[in-house]
């Protein structure tokens, strides 16, 4: 069943410790309402490959800050249908599946190995008021008799599995849900925000919408590969929208898709969503290297406080998906680049 109870501890950044046990670990001890807590983040997986994927997003923005930047300190709750500030590495558009990469776990040096990155934007948070972290995972405790086994405060109470909790393989696959995904984001008194993601080697990018399990008969799961027929990750990038047109409602918006393969793509069967769950159908033939503006008609919309697109392929696969913010979409006419 998936992870409960799933939420987002907001707090500020007292300590940290790089754990290098036989569960390896990277600690954070945070503070909120005078209430201490810990994250225990993996930097080493029980399965094999035991290193993980990891990319971390430098000025991370996304229409989900809203409603993040807007929840009180402390641990709160979050709903996993969708509608709220629960994270979904697969459905809402983050990142870039091609950018995450696996790390080691440790090696000897400065900055080359998964502790020593976390550590790299943890520490800029260290010991200021002004900043926070915003740790997604399952929450346990508090422990009124039982002091933290790393930081020894008391009572115990933190946030674990900060990875993605979905598309998981053997035992683990009973964690599985959708909204539900774990991830670390820092906000910085400059206004900036950090996003770093993990996920397993062995956990898969295509699943279930409704239960998270790995969709059959997918390609192997790991590193984004080479796109194909077989891995429809990136056939088509989504490289234009205009979510903001000029003139009354209703407004005439658009989205632009590239075919980057070398063959002609039937876009027959593919499907445009949005970040409410409407789905457009599509049709017709998209030759290589060419491009096509798609009329986006109803149920999917392109909000002007910031959305998400997202390109299906006939078997319901994900082939890309962008998101973009209330400030991109603030300029009546403009078309936004992605």
């Amino acid at each position: 069943m998936p992870i409960k109870p799933y939420g987002v501890l907001r707090a500020a950044v007292i300590d940290r410790r790089i754990e290098t046990a036989d569960t390896p670990h990277y600690q954070i001890r945070l503070r909120a309402a005078g209430v201490d807590y810990r994250a225990a983040v993996n930097v080493r997986s029980q399965q094999r490959p035991p290193e993980l994927l990891y990319v971390a997003v430098d000025d991370f923005r996304h229409p989900l800050l809203e409603r993040i930047a807007a929840l009180p300190d402390g641990f709160t709750e979050l709903s996993s249908d969708g509608t709220g500030a629960a994270l979904d590495y697969i459905r809402g558009n983050l990142f870039q599946r091609e950018a995450m990469r696996p790390v080691p776990t440790a090696e000897p040096g400065p900055e080359n190995d998964l502790g020593d990155f976390l550590d790299h934007y943890v520490s800029r948070a260290l010991g200021d008021p002004a900043a926070r972290a915003f740790v997604f995972g399952q929450s346990w405790g508090p422990e009124p008799a039982v002091k933290d086994k790393i930081f020894d405060f008391l009572p115990g109470n933190g946030v674990h599995d900060v990875h993605m909790n979905q598309g998981n393989s053997g035992r683990f696959a009973d964690d599985d849900g959708v909204y539900q995904d774990g991830g670390l984001l820092l906000s910085y008194p400059d206004g900036k925000w950090v996003a770093i993601f993990l996920a397993f080697q062995s956990q898969s990018f295509h699943t279930d919408d409704t239960t998270g399990h790995t969709l059959p008969g997918i390609p192997e799961p790991g590193p984004a590969p080479a796109p194909s027929p077989q891995e429809p990750d990136h056939l088509v990038r989504i490289v234009a929208a205009l979510a903001n047109p000029a003139g009354p409602a209703p407004e005439p918006e658009t989205v632009t898709l590239l075919n980057v393969s070398p063959g002609e793509l039937d876009l027959t069967g593919w499907q445009l969503a949005d970040r409410n769950g409407g789905r457009q159908e599509l049709t017709g033939r998209l030759q290589a290297g060419d491009a096509v503006r798609l009329s986006v008609a109803a149920p999917v919309a392109l909000g002007n406080r910031g959305g998400t697109i997202t390109v299906l392929d006939h078997r319901g696969l994900k082939v890309d998906g962008v998101a973009y913010t209330a400030d991109q979409a603030a300029r009546e006419g403009w078309t936004i680049t992605f």
